[in-house]
């Protein structure tokens, strides 16, 4: 019996996916709810399980190819206890089909219409020096060891000396091939976006930088407990959270979006963490991430990191968000403006950590510096809004025990 393979819903609005690399093969034996083949969508990756166990007869859609949600890309042949004798019989057949073709008398090459080259300079030209050549007049030169000899390419006749070049063609060097790819929905996705949100809101960026000095002590001395503790590392992601939380309780408008001609003020804190995926930038929502301890934000932005790199994120996992905090400074960028996320109106991108001399009491020392920078909409958030949210991190992670007290 024939099983038809079809397409999935795969989330709210999504119609069209992108087919990814089949797991399984024409004429192999699969198990019901084995994963057959992987499937795009421009939030996530989903893989479509085995509806029966059987034998993959056919495949319609191949990795690269666009599918919409209920269209069937192959065919299953289910197969109960003969299921392996189905399998051989399609390696039989497979082989047989192979064995045919090679026996297929071959189409002979139509020959070539044959046409006498042009002579090039070089072939042209004497093979001896006694051989005659034509002069202006037509009259034909003996040319001896003492005449002249013939004026080398590119100089000029009359005068002598040397004239323009004459452009001559360069054989093309090896190694220059092109590889055409289709883009991913993922990465299509992010396009849009990322247009979106510069031909829609008025971005701007601010800056400012913080001493690590305070954190990093503090992440030394309680790193040991906090990994034997909870069962992962300590980093510096959950105190810029904390940190992001409480400056967005100062100063709402960058916790907010813009409806219509309303403002959406969020009660809440839905705080997106920007991670590398398998197939691109994702950013994962962290929920009401201001209920969250140390440990939670910690656990939780591993097991999502973790997840974007096997592309096994879900599609509820990767909507909403009511802000965004991504850090190039894994990557060692030292400086960025990044890109608010839409609707969201603002973004906190974090960078590399270096030791730069700073003046402290009259003098000068070197400190553990990071730059922040937030880029918001402008339409709804002044750039006094913007200054003040940057200072409320920088004084929090720069004295963390504030986190603790909520000073």
């Amino acid at each position: 019996m024939s099983v038809e393979l079809k397409v999935p819903e795969v989330g709210e609005s999504i119609t069209e996916v992108q087919i990814g690399a089949w797991l399984k093969q024409e004429g192999q034996r699969v198990e019901k709810d084995e994963n057959l083949v992987e499937i795009e969508t421009d939030k996530a990756t989903v893989e479509l399980p085995a509806p029966a166990t059987g034998v993959i007869a056919k495949v319609l859609k191949r990795n690269g190819d666009t599918a919409v949600v209920g269209e069937v890309i192959g065919y299953l042949d289910e197969a109960g206890a003969d299921g392996d004798q189905t399998a051989a019989a399609a390696a039989q057949a497979q082989a047989a089909e192979t064995i045919q073709r090679a026996h297929r008398p071959k189409e002979k090459a139509k020959p070539a219409e044959t046409r006498e080259p042009p002579a090039s300079p070089a072939a042209s030209e004497p093979a001896r020096p006694q051989a005659p050549a034509g002069d202006a007049a037509g009259q034909a030169l003996v040319l001896s060891p003492e005449a002249p000899r013939p004026l080398a390419r590119g100089q000029d006749a009359r005068r002598g000396r040397d004239a323009a070049p004459v452009p001559s063609s360069v054989a093309p060097r090896g190694g220059r091939e092109e590889e055409i790819v289709p883009m991913s929905p993922i990465r299509r996705r992010i396009a849009q976006r990322l247009v979106e949100a510069q031909q829609t809101a008025a971005l701007l960026t601010t800056f400012n930088e913080v001493d690590m000095s305070a954190v990093i002590a503090l992440r030394n001395e309680q790193k040991e407990l906090f990994q034997e503790k909870y069962g992962v590392k300590l980093g510096f992601m959950s105190f810029f959270v904390k940190a992001a939380i409480d400056a967005l309780k100062l100063v709402p408008q960058v916790n907010a979006e813009i409806r219509g001609n309303d403002i959406v003020y969020h009660n809440f804190f839905d705080i997106g963490i920007a991670v590398g995926g398998g197939k691109g930038l994702v950013v994962p929502v962290l929920r009401d991430a201001d209920r969250m301890s140390f440990a939670e934000i910690e656990l939780a932005i591993a097991d999502l990191a973790h997840r974007a790199r096997e592309n096994s994120l879900t599609l509820d996992e990767l909507q909403g968000g009511t802000f965004t905090i991504s850090n190039g400074g894994v990557y060692g960028s030292l400086l960025s403006t990044p890109i608010v996320n839409p609707p969201q109106s603002g973004i906190l991108g974090l960078h590399t950590i270096q030791d730069r001399p700073v003046v402290q009491k009259g003098q000068i020392v070197a400190r553990p510096m990071m730059y922040v920078a937030l880029t918001y909409d402008h339409r709804i958030v002044d750039g006094q809004g913007a200054v003040t949210f940057l200072k409320r991190i920088k004084e929090i992670v720069e004295q963390p025990m504030r986190m603790l007290v909520e000073i």
